[in-house]
């Protein structure tokens, strides 16, 4: 059983979303918040497995809970809950390490797919979003970057592919692997390179050069010092 914490000022938006995820059968809403700073004391006594974070919130907003919650538990899965795609706080939660976020008129399938993806871990932007992320995160961090040494030259393929926005079965199938195999490499790489999410890795691949403005993979230089595992 998936079980989720969701933080909303609005009473009925709460009741909406408990019942969608109740209807689905694998999840259970642990908790309820109604400000930021509630959803950060309830994620901390709960440890739910997945947080529904609504951004704009009385006392403490759902940006400043989404940094101090993962400053406090890195691992945890933050999904953010907005009612406009282009709020401009999305963004700044989704550098801060939030999994991905939901627009609240999204599908109710839409929403319960997206609870269980990201009890897995799993992305959930859309290529569209994640090229308007990046293209922000980009136009705020100028300076170069270099290949860190320490990837083998299949995680530099699956952080190419993450920055191109594909999922993990996508992933799968461009190297032809397995699911679980494309996770352990995602997982090296965010340790490597200690990242919280995709979003982060996304936009490290297009500073790394690794994926260009079309997002599109850059060959790798002949002079790429990565081996292969």
């Amino acid at each position: 059983m998936i079980r989720v914490l969701v933080a909303d000022d609005q009473a009925l938006v709460r009741a909406g979303v408990r019942m969608m995820l109740e209807a689905a059968g694998d999840t259970e809403i642990c908790g309820e918040a109604a400000d930021g700073a509630q959803a950060v004391h309830l994620a901390e006594r709960l440890l739910p497995d997945v947080i529904l974070m609504d951004l704009r919130m009385p006392r403490v907003d759902g940006l400043e809970a989404t940094r101090r919650i993962l400053a406090a538990r890195p691992s945890a899965r933050i999904v953010v809950l907005t009612t406009f795609a282009e709020d401009d706080n999305v963004y700044g939660a989704l550098r801060a390490g939030a999994l991905g976020f939901l627009v609240k008129d999204d599908a109710p399938e839409r929403i319960v797919d997206a609870v269980r993806r990201a009890a897995q871990g799993e992305p959930l932007l859309a290529p569209s979003v994640l090229r308007r992320v990046v293209e922000r995160a980009l136009a705020a961090e100028r300076e170069a970057v270099s290949l860190p040494r320490g990837l083998t030259e299949r995680e530099v393929q699956v952080l190419t592919l993450v920055g191109m926005g594909l999922s993990n079965a996508e992933i799968g199938e461009r190297l032809r692997v397995g699911v679980t195999t494309v996770k352990s490499h995602v997982a090296a790489v965010m340790e490597k390179l200690e990242l919280r999410n995709r979003t982060q890795a996304a936009v490290v691949a297009h500073r790394l050069g690794l994926v260009d403005a079309g997002f599109r993979p850059v060959p790798p230089s002949p002079a790429d010092p990565a081996k292969d595992a």
